[in-house]
């Protein structure tokens, strides 16, 4: 069993135990962490939904991210990860929300914002919301990997 999926398992359990349900909003990773998720037999149990929102239209529709969020910050943006999170948690039944957006390559960097550029985002009920920026090293495969081995970490420490 490799890492991610430990951290998933763990995860779950610390949902079950505090009694809540998990909502993902998704750009780079594509439903990765879902997906993750949705291997683990039972994880209905703590898994609500989750939201794969790759365009701009689709975070604004879909998550309720602000057209002027995205025009001024762009979707890979610390801003836009918090709202992608808090959306997550409007538009579900879920107590904690976990949101990524990223640039996972070839191409797409911007100036600032180079391949490998990933923002994360957590969000509870209870009030947290919080970001974390990180920069991966590696191909696309390699950047997605990582950023849904980091949203699943934050994920276990969000739930504490």
């Amino acid at each position: 069993m490799d890492i991610v999926h430990q951290l998933a398992c763990r995860l779950g359990q610390q949902l079950i135990h505090e009694r809540m349900m998990l909502v993902t909003a998704e750009s780079c990773t594509g439903g990765w962490i879902a997906k993750i998720i949705t291997d683990i037999p039972g994880s209905s149990r703590w898994f609500e939904r989750g939201f794969v929102t790759y365009t701009n239209i689709a975070k604004q529709e879909m998550l309720g991210v602000r057209e002027e969020t995205l025009e001024v910050h762009g979707a890979v943006s610390e801003q836009t990860v918090l709202e992608m999170a808090s959306g997550a948690l409007e538009h579900s039944h879920a107590q904690l929300s976990v949101a990524v957006s990223g640039i996972a390559g070839p191409g797409g960097a911007t100036p600032g914002k180079p391949v490998g550029t990933v923002w994360f985002a957590w969000a509870s009920r209870a009030g947290k919301l919080e970001s974390y920026l990180e920069h991966f090293q590696g191909d696309r495969e390699a950047v997605r990997q990582a950023a849904v081995r980091v949203a699943l970490e934050g994920l276990r420490d969000a739930v504490c």
